[in-house]
């Protein structure tokens, strides 16, 4: 019988490399590594920035997900750290830029704001007290995490849950700020305790990485010697509790 199953249900750091988005069996990604290193595979549902809810709603809304129920041995959230990013329009209003139309409208509100998005987080991190809005609350991000987990517990009791604590960045289109962070962290670090999960500290194994400068060029995304580093780590906490 074949290795262990992870279920990882994880935002665009999962699937970009140092120059693009990688394929989901791209070998050198950290839950391909992590699989790897475990002798099983891993089964990656992800998005470009995907924050908690949306991983919800994929374990909700996905019917592929609902087939890899009976077999998974472990999950992992890799999930959260996109919604510690600053969203000077509220996270509703910007996700329907996509849908505007006509395509010459979109286009140009698009460009628009990411043209104003870093000033305004600059802006917004110095006057507002706790750094502005981001993407997604704390509050909001420990409720969908624990929702995700105890779904899934439900179907699979008794196997483990890694989750992440928001990682670093140095994106411009961010403005480089990161104003979120901490208090995500905190949140995290709370939920986990309540519930057991395990933690992947994703600023200890790749802040430097990424802040000095070794990264993809957008500021966020990593290059290979990163995701293999995140993958061991994950590997790691898994290992002695993974069984099949």
């Amino acid at each position: 019988m074949g290795g262990p199953i992870l279920l990882v249900l994880a935002d665009s750091l999962a699937f970009h490399g140092p120059e693009r988005a990688e394929p989901a069996d791209e070998p050198r990604l950290w839950p391909n590594v992590a699989a790897t290193a475990l002798g099983g595979r891993a089964e990656l549902v992800a998005g470009i920035g995907w924050t908690a809810r949306h991983a919800w709603h994929a374990l909700t809304h996905d019917p592929r997900v609902w087939a890899l129920m009976p077999t998974v041995d472990a999950l992992v959230l890799g999930v959260g750290g996109m919604d510690t990013l600053p969203s000077p329009l509220p996270t509703a209003v910007r996700e329907l830029i996509p849908a505007l139309r006509p395509d010459g409208l979109r286009r140009a509100v698009r460009a628009g704001y990411l043209r104003a998005q870093p000033p305004l987080a600059r802006t917004l991190a110095s006057v507002v007290p706790g750094g502005g809005p981001v993407a997604l609350p704390p509050r909001l991000t420990v409720r969908y995490l624990e929702r995700c987990r105890r779904a899934v517990l439900a179907l699979r009791p008794g196997i483990p849950v890694v989750a992440v604590l928001p990682p670093v960045h140095r994106a411009a289109v961010y403005g480089s700020v990161h104003a979120g962070r901490a208090a995500a962290e905190y949140a995290t670090r709370a939920w986990a305790r309540g519930c057991g999960a395990a933690l992947l500290d994703l600023r200890a194994l790749v802040g430097e990485h990424v802040l000095g400068g070794h990264g993809n060029p957008d500021g966020m995304h990593w290059g290979w010697q990163a995701h293999a580093a995140v993958g061991a780590a994950c590997a790691e906490l898994l290992h002695p509790r993974v069984e099949r």
